[in-house]
């Protein structure tokens, strides 16, 4: 009985003798220039395509984001990271800071609150980075709301201009829409691996 490492190698050898020893050892060239960094911004298309998706667009000034917040989550306990700032959540909100929360602990809030590290127009994703203002991956999986606030800066044209923003050392969390699957027999089902409803605030 021939072992899976043996097999291995003799498959790779096969390969290596049909394409040819350079040709195995050697990467080949693919060109970078086809999706070209710094392209202008369009808000709308983000907007459009985050409403595709299923998430609630709120676009307010900078100074709105509060009478948003207070409109999605009227009272009850919201769960938010260390780092949010205060001034985006209003009077009527209790807001449970995240210094260890239990997952039964955020589980229980009526909704998470957070900032966001950047936003893909092309693809309508918005992309959370674990900073201060974003938090745990976790306090954002089990509430039933997600408020995302987004600076209208943070947005960029393409994935290539996300990624020259990111840092890949950090814990990346790409959102696109509220949590949904179409695994069981192609039906549309929210929130099985997440919030069921995600509302983005385009401040700015």
């Amino acid at each position: 009985m021939v072992g899976p490492t043996v097999s291995r190698e003799l498959i790779l050898g096969r390969l290596r003798a049909a394409l040819g020893a350079d040709a195995a050892t050697r990467p080949a060239d693919v060109p970078r220039d086809y999706r070209p960094a710094g392209a202008p911004v369009d808000l709308d298309l983000l907007v459009e395509r985050l409403t595709d998706y299923r998430a609630t667009v709120h676009r307010c000034a900078d100074a709105g984001v509060a009478d948003v917040v207070a409109g999605v989550l009227p009272g009850g306990r919201v769960v938010v990271p260390a780092g949010l700032p205060r001034h985006w959540l209003p009077a009527g909100v209790h807001a449970v800071v995240d210094d260890g929360l239990t997952h039964d602990q955020i589980a229980a809030c009526d909704g998470v609150v957070t900032a966001a590290a950047v936003a893909v127009a092309e693809t309508g994703t918005v992309v959370l980075d674990a900073s201060p203002d974003q938090g745990r991956r976790v306090i954002t999986l089990l509430p039933d709301v997600h408020v995302c606030v987004l600076r209208a800066d943070q947005v960029v044209a393409g994935v290539p201009d996300a990624l020259a923003r990111l840092r890949p050392d950090r814990p990346l969390t790409w959102i696109s829409g509220p949590s949904a699957t179409s695994d069981i027999e192609l039906n549309r089902v929210e929130g099985v691996h997440g919030p069921r409803n995600l509302h983005v605030v385009l401040a700015g």
